[in-house]
């Protein structure tokens, strides 16, 4: 009988989530609870959501091998927008978020075009935006908070969406959050078993069961253990809905299309990929248009969530967000990462912040430990490199 063929998850993937959860642990003890609460639960979804926004978008910059600096001062740009039009110009929500993201979009076109056709590198057509979008925030706001901003906007930011109370121990929970839980839970078992089912069926390698098991469990414990406690606080956020939506159709693009292929080709190796009939330009043009756009859709929700928009916001967002991919697993060099592994890394900085915040630590020592986090994540994957 023929021995079937076996291979290890990828630890680098999937470690990163016992690591989320280890951190979390740790500051749920040093805090006494206080981490593990419903409320902070649903803080941590919502202070969170504009950096997994823009991780999404600066993981396609990683993949080339790039980054993008000026994605925090273009949140604040964005944000200014939405505040002329809706304080000043009385203009509807709609309007707001049309403008924001067509400046967004914009700011893309702008830095794709010198990266892609005028061959500036992009970290200093990045930096340079960085300076500019952070400048012209300033001189269209004078210096100045706009808001406060109207209801139906501030809902993007910080509703919920419709709940069903029923009784839970001494208090009630959300029979919505309750049910997306278990649907979460069954299509993640169902996905895994077609999964070994396609892989069986062309004689692929698979992997251990034991491993598959513990994936899959530590997956499930996080849905469940977040939806639960969000239930016994207000439902399930809306910025929840709309991480979901975007995470999903870039996972999609990542991992099922041709374009998504043309990105990692492109990361591993620009000759190879040139020579072989990819348009390596226009690559480069895309994916920074499309981290221009996603940065606008991160400033209309920091400022909706904020109810203003203000000079200062978004400043050192665009360093969350390189950190949050590459501690989620994405190369150095390009070529490798996933949309997964950024939202994991944005969430192990999210419970970094959230976890010293509370405790009580100084903002200082809150960005040494971040930074040390940040460089062990990339001497980590350097020395898996060599190893190899």
């Amino acid at each position: 009988m023929e021995k079937k063929k076996t291979v290890n998850l990828d630890l680098k993937q999937y470690g990163m989530i016992f690591v989320l959860i280890v951190i979390y642990l740790i500051f749920a003890a040093l805090t006494k609870g206080a981490t593990l609460k419903p409320a902070n639960i649903n803080n941590l979804v919502m202070q969170n959501g504009y950096v997994v926004i823009l991780a999404t978008g600066m993981l396609l910059c990683c993949l080339t091998g790039n980054v993008d600096l000026g994605v925090g001062s273009l949140v604040a740009l964005t944000g200014a927008v939405c505040g002329i039009l809706l304080v000043d110009m009385g203009a509807s929500m709609w309007i707001a978020i049309l403008a924001a993201l067509l400046t967004g979009l914009a700011s893309g076109l702008f830095v794709g075009f010198f990266v892609a056709y005028m061959k500036v590198p992009p970290f200093i057509t990045t930096l340079a935006t960085w300076l500019m979008w952070r400048g012209l925030t300033y001189t269209v706001l004078k210096a100045q908070t706009k808001g406060p901003f109207q209801s139906d906007f501030t809902f993007i930011g910080s509703g919920f969406l419709p709940t069903v109370k029923v009784p839970y121990g001494n208090g009630q929970i959300d029979l919505v959050s309750v049910i997306v839980a278990i649907v979460i839970s069954v299509i993640v078992v169902l996905v895994e078993l077609r999964d070994i089912r396609i892989k069986k069926k062309y004689g692929f390698a698979l992997n251990p069961i034991w491993q598959l098991v513990i994936k899959d469990a530590l997956i499930i414990f996080i849905v469940c253990f977040l939806f639960f406690k969000l239930g016994q606080n207000s439902g399930i956020p809306f910025v929840l809905v709309i991480l979901a939506v975007i995470v999903g159709i870039y996972q999609f693009i990542t991992s099922s299309t041709v374009a998504g292929r043309q990105i990692y080709a492109l990361g591993g190796n620009r000759k190879a990929a040139s020579l072989s009939g990819i348009n390596t330009d226009k690559v480069f043009f895309w994916v920074y248009t499309n981290s221009g756009l996603l940065a606008a859709v991160a400033g209309v929700v920091l400022a909706s969530r904020n109810a203003a928009a203000t000079p200062k916001a978004g400043d050192g967002f665009e360093m969350d967000a390189i950190a949050s991919c590459y501690i989620g697993g994405t190369a150095v060099a390009g070529g490798a990462g996933t949309v997964m592994g950024a939202v994991v890394g944005a969430f192990i900085m999210g419970v970094l912040n959230n976890g010293m915040s509370i405790y009580g630590w100084s903002t200082d020592i809150q960005k040494i430990v971040k930074g040390a986090v940040l460089l062990l994540a990339v001497t980590a994957d350097l020395m898996s490199k060599r190893k190899k």
